[in-house]
């Protein structure tokens, strides 16, 4: 465990500044760009509209609804399987919760602790990005002019200085998959980190492409909210390993 902490510390330590580092490249680079415009360009046609209409209720149930109540359930899930093993280790077996452990196989594999970060992190992601999007203040590709709407296409400063209502910067519905990030940088799965971070990019770009075809997002909204994604998870994951190395030369003394 211990060299498993130590590797994954210096892994998260790099893997901060590599995401944040591309977050902010991003941001600079294609936020406002003839990138982003000519990516959507292709989803759009000023007779039909977006390629996916945002009231076709199929992909909305596939890309958009399940999706997003399948992670809160699967939080709140989390969350209960952590009281749960919180309990049994503290030996309240008396607790009907402590008793259920069938319920929560899955996470039997994990630690109290990597439980914790998990879900820390599944929420801190999303909390943060949403969050961003209130100070940004960039507008939604449909509601640009070069689209057929209202608003002109600014830099994300221009945006913030005109202070619109609109909150489309970074994506917000991918970042909730993206959190899922999470599950490649505990100890236990270590071995898996570069499957899970495959994995979780095509789950989570399938939520963010879904919102780039019916105009909601440009291409660099979603990238940037990766990158993002990527720092927070491994910044935490650094945080938690300094404070485990702490905690553990403290009972050694």
């Amino acid at each position: 465990m211990i060299i498993q902490t130590a590797k994954l510390k210096n892994f998260a330590s790099r893997q901060t500044v590599l995401g944040l580092v591309l977050a902010i490249i991003f941001t600079l680079t294609l936020e406002h760009s003839a990138i982003d415009v000519a990516i959507s360009q292709y989803f759009y046609s000023p007779i039909d509209g977006w390629l996916l209409a945002k009231e076709s209720l199929l992909p909305n149930l596939i890309f958009y609804t399940i999706p997003k109540r399948l992670l809160i359930a699967f939080e709140v899930y989390m969350a209960i399987a952590w009281l749960q093993r919180y309990l049994l280790q503290r030996r309240s077996l008396s607790h009907w919760l402590a008793k259920r452990q069938a319920w929560f196989k899955p996470f039997s594999p994990l630690s109290l602790t990597e439980m914790g970060y998990l879900f820390i992190v599944m929420v801190l992601v999303p909390l943060i990005i949403a969050s961003l999007k209130g100070v940004t203040h960039v507008v939604c590709p449909n509601h640009l002019q070069i689209f057929g709407g209202e608003y002109p296409y600014l830099t994300i400063l221009e945006d913030i200085q005109a202070g619109t209502r609109s909150k489309c910067f970074p994506a917000a519905h991918a970042s909730a998959g993206f959190a899922l990030y999470a599950w490649a940088f505990i100890p236990s799965l270590w071995h898996k980190r570069w499957q899970i971070a495959a994995m979780v990019t095509v789950i989570a770009w399938l939520m963010g492409g879904y919102k780039m075809l019916i105009g909601d997002h440009f291409f660099s909204h979603t990238l940037v909210s990766m990158s993002l994604a990527w720092g927070i998870c491994a910044a935490v994951a650094w945080a938690w390993c300094r404070l485990y190395a702490k905690n553990t030369s403290a009972k050694n003394s």
